[in-house]
């Protein structure tokens, strides 16, 4: 038996020696590694143990048949994927419905065409490293995935009493998004950047991050580095970069007076446009420590007096024309009611001219 991880392993189950010996031939030097047994019980152990890349499985064997065989594969969740070709003599149809409705990928007639066989093999073991690969970046996606929600808790631990806000705006804003007539693979990316807009803050020190009382200049100036520490972190990573818009960005204002960059106008990337509507209306909309939720009328009223001045005026404009059908707002619904996301809190940290007197800055 010859297998590396480079090279597909075929299983060749057969009780006669003559045919193991005319696949085996058939087979050397096409790059397979090849392992034999000679009854159903032995290509089951070999299957188990080895985990091939197909088995090649004679059907008239004596005990457990070739039928039975590839029932008890297709039963076992381990072997279930494993695509199994059925070599015969038996060449009724009956006999080939009965192997393919058994879970055969392939039905092949002794005596086979050499250059058949060979083609068809080819194409089995093609199909099944597709498959496997599938699999593997399904799998390396879900890793991904749930590591960007360990980060996004991380940041939940640090401001609790903001639960839930990360989870909502990152809904909304894909929502608006959508509305905006972002195409889908891009919905993918403003969901994650939404989801880690303040990953940045994680370098912020607690006494800054979580004082009760108004920030000091000093502390005002640490606390405005958390873009440039969220496109440190992000950036890197090519899994996340294409994300990094809304964390690098949402903190910049359509009139240029924002931070870090003082980016005016639609040189604000729209994705973080989108967002920093979306942030300030959730903020507003939402208990804090330090003043009670807004109703929804003055929520809307100051998102349209600051179109043009904080926001994207096409941006407002369709997140109105949401909220108008909106019943009850979002915060007014228990987060088990919202869609399922991987739940999180940071607040709006946006200082707004005219505002600061009324809503102390959520950071």
């Amino acid at each position: 038996m010859q297998a590396t991880c480079s090279i597909s392993l075929i299983l060749i189950v057969d009780d006669e020696p003559s045919g193991r010996r005319a696949l085996e031939s058939l087979l050397l030097g096409q790059g397979y590694g090849l392992a034999f047994a000679c009854n159903g019980s032995e290509g089951l152990s070999l299957a188990k143990r080895l985990e091939p890349d197909l088995i090649v499985l004679d059907v008239m064997m004596p005990e457990m048949d070739g039928l039975e065989y590839l029932r008890v594969i297709r039963g076992n969740p381990w072997l279930a994927e494993i695509p199994v070709i059925l070599v015969t003599a038996l060449d009724d149809r009956s006999s080939r419905l009965a192997g393919l409705e058994a879970g055969a990928a392939d039905y092949i007639i002794k005596p086979f065409d050499r250059i058949e066989l060979r083609t068809r093999i080819r194409t089995i073991i093609r199909l099944n490293r597709f498959r496997k690969l599938q699999q593997a970046l399904s799998l390396l996606q879900d890793a991904y995935e749930a590591t960007l929600q360990g980060w996004v808790r991380a940041v939940d631990l640090r401001e609790h009493e903001l639960e839930g806000h990360s989870q909502r705006v990152a809904e909304m804003t894909v929502r608006l998004a959508r509305a905006l007539r972002f195409e889908p693979d891009e919905l993918v990316h403003i969901y994650r950047g939404a989801l880690l807009h303040d990953i940045g803050k994680i370098a912020i020190p607690d006494s800054i991050l979580r004082k009760a009382g108004p920030l000091s200049e000093s502390e005002w100036e640490i606390m405005r580095r958390h873009p440039e520490y969220a496109r440190s972190m992000l950036e890197p990573i090519a899994y996340l970069r294409s994300s990094l818009q809304i964390p690098y960005c949402h903190h910049e204002r359509w009139d240029g007076k924002g931070y870090p960059r003082g980016l005016k106008g639609e040189e604000i990337p729209r994705a973080a446009r989108i967002f920093t509507a979306v942030d300030v209306w959730d903020a507003l909309i939402s208990d804090r420590p330090y003043r009670l939720r807004w109703e929804g009328e003055r929520v809307r009223s100051y998102l349209r007096a600051n179109a043009g001045v904080i926001f994207d005026p096409e941006v407002v404009a369709t997140f109105l024309e949401i909220l108008g059908r909106e019943e009850p707002l979002a915060s007014d619904l228990p987060i088990a009611a919202l869609p399922v996301a991987p739940a999180v809190g940071m607040g709006s940290d946006i200082v707004h001219a005219g505002l600061a007197t009324c809503v102390q800055s959520a950071r």
